[in-house]
């Protein structure tokens, strides 16, 4: 029985509640756990939640912390000196990128975290950030629950998702205070590219723009993973999140970074420590083993069973007749919708309604992916076989 609501008749929420709606993927969950009681069983390819474990080791040092007796108190908002050293270690040994484990780098409960704090320590409500179109859905609602104005940049097939610097510098960006990107990008899978990079810094430095890069996917399907913070001078005028969600299988663990300079950090970590009190002591140690997984374990996770799965994405994506770039990376495959339908939410609801597959439709992305939907990787290939097929019968 639903609890019948008392509330009393002068209460309102915060205005701000307005400007938003609930998560798409919160709201459209439900109406999928609706049909499944419903026995409709429900093969969902929409979410980019790993389903595969961490390393043996990470789990053996998470039990192993758990056990002792001085491990569950507070501990720094700022990382154990073991978590810092280890995103440190990690970001030497992949990217070949110097950071300071004690004024560089901050751990983050996740970076969807990192989101909220960065524009709480640079942005004032009226000041305007840059979003990609399409892109990441959190980048527009979170900086509009803050009072910030966001400016789409459009990101176009034609030039492989990546930003056009001369559009960008014909808009008027004089209150930008910050531009987000994401590369590889989510959720077209377009790679990172250095000479993008090398723009994005030069930008940056000639607006007196703050450019984050969100970086959670560089290891999927992706066999040279790199870093904005490569590029000379990066430091001083960008951002770069990074979360072991994708990377180390560890979505629910909440772990991720934020890298730059130590004066940027310092401002962050003022936001954070007056917001949480840092993650579980196990959490950080056994998140330190996890940055120390050999390469083996990498290609494995992170290339093999992806590229099985990307497989029978790909067949999924041909028997819907949707146009695909085989240079995507990520977890995820981007696809054009044909001609014949008039949105991509009336190709993703016939799949759901007569398939019974839960796909993502591209519109939430922005206006940017209209015409486009998205399969998410993170299910197995036997699932994926059976999507394939019941597309293959309900469509045929």
């Amino acid at each position: 029985m639903m609890a019948e609501n008392n509330l009393a008749p002068n209460i309102q929420p915060a205005q701000r509640l307005s400007l938003v709606s609930e998560y798409y993927f919160s709201r459209k969950l439900k109406e999928v756990a609706a049909l499944n009681l419903q026995g409709k069983d429900i093969i969902s390819l929409a979410i980019g939640s790993p389903d595969m474990p961490p390393s043996k080791e990470t789990i053996e040092e998470l039990c192993q912390v758990a056990h002792k007796a001085d491990a569950h108190g507070y501990q720094p908002t700022g990382g154990t000196k073991e978590l810092r050293q280890a995103m440190a270690s990690f970001y030497k040994r992949w990217y070949n990128v110097d950071l300071d484990a004690e004024s560089e780098i901050l751990p983050l409960i996740g970076s969807k975290e990192g989101i909220l704090h960065i524009t709480l320590a640079f942005v004032n409500p009226g000041d305007e950030v840059l979003v990609p179109n399409p892109g990441y859905p959190t980048y527009t609602s979170l900086s509009t629950l803050l009072g910030a104005k966001v400016v789409y940049y459009d990101l176009k097939q034609e030039s492989f998702w990546q930003p056009n610097f001369d559009e960008l510098e014909k808009m008027d960006i004089s209150k930008v205070k910050l531009m987000w990107t994401n590369y590889p990008h989510m959720p077209t899978g377009a790679n990172a590219q250095i000479k993008t990079y090398e723009k994005l810094v030069e930008f940056a430095r000639k607006h007196n723009i703050v450019v984050v890069n969100d970086n959670p996917y560089s290891f999927i399907l992706n066999k040279k993973p790199i870093s904005l913070l490569q590029v000379k001078g990066a430091k001083d005028c960008t951002i770069e999140l990074n979360s072991m969600s994708k990377s180390h299988n560890m979505p629910g663990w909440r772990v991720g970074l934020c890298a730059t300079n130590s004066k940027f950090i310092e401002w962050i970590m003022k936001v954070k420590s007056n917001i949480d009190s840092g993650t579980f002591r196990g959490i950080q140690l056994a998140a330190a083993v996890a940055y120390a997984n050999s390469d083996e374990w990498h290609y494995k996770a992170n290339f093999i069973t992806y590229k099985n799965r990307r497989a029978l994405a790909e067949k999924i994506m041909e028997a819907l007749g949707c146009e695909v770039d085989s240079n995507q990376v990520g977890m995820f495959l981007w696809g054009k919708i044909p001609e014949k339908y008039s949105s991509c939410e009336e190709l993703t609801e016939l799949v759901l309604n007569k398939a019974r597959v839960f796909i993502t439709p591209g519109f939430i992305f922005g206006s940017g992916g209209q015409r486009y939907i998205r399969v998410s990787l993170c299910a197995k290939e036997d699932k994926l076989s059976e999507a394939l097929k019941r597309i293959l019968e309900a469509l045929s």
